[in-house]
């Protein structure tokens, strides 16, 4: 999509009438950083300098952000100090957050502690969102202790207070990690600090207690957001479709998924993924054929995660016929295979001891690795190849089915 939107850019530039502007460029370098297009946000960055334009703060935090979200602290660091040179351009409280929220992603929090420094120097201090994604950040990599200290330096500051996010990211942190007594604490003392909850602070109790099999205490959640009118979310049913089937829990699990249609609420890939994936751990394969129908009637949008949840759901079966024509169903949704579509093939061809067909899969695929081990596929000719191959798997597969009937 970002590719595509980069072609149509650049025929725009070449019409008599355009006139370049700052605005745009922010938005496609905004867009390729969440893209994870790194290559491309510099490329983009020096076609506006040659245009003549003058970078922006704007510009310069959506090129840090870019070089962030890939891990490329270095250029990201570099970005900062080039605004510094520039008149009228310091980075400013929001360019200084999004490197921290960056750095938390990938838990470079020695960096974090360098931003801070740098941001004390030029005399800009940490608002909410730059607290949020340091309390986030360590809360995420389980380190409890500093989450709660910079939870205390931001109570402690006066220009900005705790809000419903910080009460989201320290709960949602709690209860991932498993720890319901600190979690039901925080919820308690965000509510005297007069923060009230919201629906996404609902759907992380309803998921902790989930995870943690207290399922008295998710229905409780549940029907204490009724009596206060929340009305559940695709998320809130997702979860609770999830904890159900992960638990094995099926009729439960259904009961759910009717109640969200009768209501109204559309399933989406998530929905079917968990549906799927519960009815295949409990070898339920009927219904996964009843969910097929489900989807070819509708207008869901599949992606790559659903078709890899199914492939390997009748991998796991030994439907290899299945298997296939659903790889090759991919193409039609255009949803492009990655490295676990192959890796659960590759593993129901091993089971059912057809070792040739599983090598072969193997060899293309790492024939279609880059440096970084990405599946890249940079000629239409090297997918075409995967779907051949199991086209003839299934081919195969066919013949051997009839020659055991006689036919």
């Amino acid at each position: 999509m970002a590719n595509l939107l980069l072609q149509i850019f650049e025929l725009l530039r070449n019409q008599y009438w355009y006139e370049p502007r700052c605005q745009t460029y922010t938005k496609l370098l905004m867009m390729l950083s969440k893209c994870k297009q790194p290559k491309e946000a510099s490329q983009l960055y020096e076609t506006m300098l040659f245009e003549g334009l003058k970078p922006t703060v704007d510009v310069f935090t959506a090129l840090v952000s870019a070089y962030g979200q890939s891990g490329l602290f270095r250029h990201a660091f570099s970005t900062i100090e080039d605004m510094k040179s520039v008149v009228d351009c310091k980075p400013d409280v929001y360019t200084y957050s999004v490197l921290i929220s960056c750095c938390a992603k990938f838990r470079r929090f020695d960096l974090i502690e360098r931003v801070l420094v740098d941001m004390s120097y030029s005399g800009i201090e940490c608002n909410s969102v730059t607290y949020n994604s340091i309390i986030d950040g360590y809360g995420k990599a389980g380190m409890f202790e500093q989450m709660e200290n910079s939870l205390t330096d931001m109570i402690e500051n006066e220009n900005c207070q705790p809000d419903v996010f910080t009460l989201n990211s320290l709960i949602g942190s709690y209860g991932n990690g498993g720890k319901i007594d600190k979690m039901e604490k925080w919820y308690d003392e965000f509510q005297l600090m007069g923060i009230e909850p919201d629906i996404k602070t609902f759907n992380v109790l309803i998921k902790s207690y989930g995870k943690a099999g207290m399922y008295d205490k998710m229905k409780s959640v549940m029907d204490f957001m009724e009596r206060r009118f929340f009305a559940p979310t695709i998320v809130t049913y997702n979860t609770v479709i999830e904890v159900y089937g992960k638990a094995g829990e099926i009729e439960k699990m259904d009961k759910h998924f009717k109640k969200m249609k009768h209501i109204g609420m559309k399933p989406n890939s998530v929905t079917y993924c968990s549906l799927v994936n519960a009815y295949s751990k409990a070898g339920l394969i009927r219904k996964i054929d009843s969910i097929l129908r489900h989807i070819e009637n509708s207008d869901v949008i599949l992606d790559t995660p659903f078709f890899n949840c199914i492939i390997s759901a009748y991998g796991q079966a030994g439907d290899l016929k299945k298997m296939g024509e659903l790889f090759l169903a991919m193409r039609a949704r255009k949803c492009e295979p990655d490295s676990i579509t192959f890796t659960c093939m590759i593993q129901a061809y091993n089971t059912q001891g057809m070792t040739e067909a599983a090598k072969n899969l193997e060899n293309m695929m790492i024939s279609a690795k880059d440096s970084s081990g990405t599946l890249q596929f940079p000629q239409p000719f090297l997918l075409c190849k995967f779907y051949v191959l199991v086209l003839f798997c299934l081919i195969k597969k066919c013949l051997v089915y009839y020659a055991f009937l006689g036919m």
